[in-house]
């Protein structure tokens, strides 16, 4: 019909333009937060970027959550507001009726919600994670100060002295490093050159042309060796994440069947937002009523309340479910039933626009015949 043609054709440009404004503020927000962390050293400063691309592809299944609710509640509550429903309504379009449309609109949002939430968002974690890390071990590698003992590694009693370090190329010239081994002897090392490496997962410091001195603190027993390259293995390797050290990495076929409460609550998770895009769309189908004659738009604070209630209901039980209080299956459907009984009622009500809201309300709760 021509009505669901035009609604959907106006949803969907507004829902491009909702999208693109939610994802501005948001991502200028994280990169202006990531910048600071930066400042602080707590993140690589060449992270930054990625890291605000895999932020976004993380925060996608909330984003377009919000995007199917506020593109369907602005388009129905403009309908509203110029008595352009109030026509459909008096030509014999029941209210209930544009539920099909908005669940055509809402249905690719949902399942790309689910293909981000159950795929997707579970690599791009992992991967931001594994790429935060060794960037900042990185960086950690290029702060040297020449002029200055600095420790080396997490080893006990090896530190370092560099006389000159050029912070282009990375190269530190007349370089003095004191280690002890396993049995207390003292080894000493002098190089012309050297420069910290990062291969395989391998932290190294790589020397040249020096001299390593080994034997114990008191005796005249050191031993000398001279050297063209020398390489010095550092304790403190990049460390490695594990898929299944956190939950927000774990790939979603390996949360299925799982006994664990943290794997269960993760996989609730995933599984409540795709549905959330559905039942909320179905939402705004009451909520976007509007009285052009008052002028109030309570309608717009109600969805706001109704959201916050849903979220925060579904993140209650999704931390129940972690800490093994409930089931999985009494975290996962409680919250979703609710909305849609409540989407239920609403549609009973606004149905009866004529009549008081006491009387509707009895009226969608006590039902005589059908809608």
């Amino acid at each position: 019909m021509i009505y669901k043609r035009n609604f959907i054709k106006e949803l969907s440009f507004t829902a491009v333009g909702i999208f693109v404004v939610l994802l501005a503020v948001l991502v200028s927000t994280q990169a202006v937060n990531l910048l600071g962390r930066a400042a602080d050293g707590r993140v690589a400063v060449d992270a930054v970027l990625a890291l605000v691309g895999f932020w976004v592809v993380g925060m996608t299944p909330l984003l377009l959550v919000l995007t199917a609710f506020i593109s369907t509640l602005t388009v129905l509550t403009r309908y509203w507001r110029d008595s352009e429903m109030s026509v459909w309504l008096a030509c014999g379009l029941a209210l209930k009726q544009w539920i099909r449309p908005v669940m055509q609109f809402a249905v690719p949002f949902a399942l790309l919600t689910a293909v981000m939430q159950l795929w997707i968002m579970p690599w791009a974690e992992l991967r931001s994670r594994e790429y935060a890390e060794i960037l900042k071990q990185k960086q950690e590698l290029s702060l040297v100060e020449a002029g200055e003992f600095q420790p080396l590694g997490k080893r006990n009693g090896r530190v370092y002295f560099v006389e000159t370090f050029d912070t282009d190329s990375g190269v530190m010239r007349n370089l003095f490093l004191r280690e002890q081994d396993e049995n207390g002897n003292d080894n000493i090392v002098f190089a012309r050159s050297g420069n910290f490496s990062l291969n395989d997962n391998r932290r190294t410091l790589e020397l040249r042309n020096g001299y390593r001195y080994s034997g114990t603190p008191g005796q005249a027993d050191y031993n000398q060796v001279s050297f063209e390259h020398l390489s010095l293995m550092i304790n403190t390797t990049p460390k490695l994440i594990d898929p299944i050290a956190h939950r927000r990495t774990i790939p979603t076929a390996q949360l299925i069947g799982s006994s664990d409460p943290q794997h269960r609550a993760e996989l609730m998770w995933r599984i409540s937002l795709p549905i959330s895009v559905l039942l909320l769309s179905m939402l705004a189908v009451p909520l976007s009523y509007f009285n052009p004659r008052t002028g109030h738009t309570y309608n717009i604070l109600i969805a706001i309340g109704l959201f916050l209630v849903y979220q925060n209901g579904l993140t209650f039980l999704r931390n129940a479910v972690e800490d093994g209080k409930i089931p999985f299956w009494l975290g996962l459907l409680p919250m979703h039933l609710l909305m849609f009984a409540a989407a239920l009622v609403l549609l009973r009500i606004r149905s009866m626009p004529a009549q008081p809201f006491t009387q509707a309300m009895k009226a969608a709760l006590f039902p005589k015949g059908r809608l």
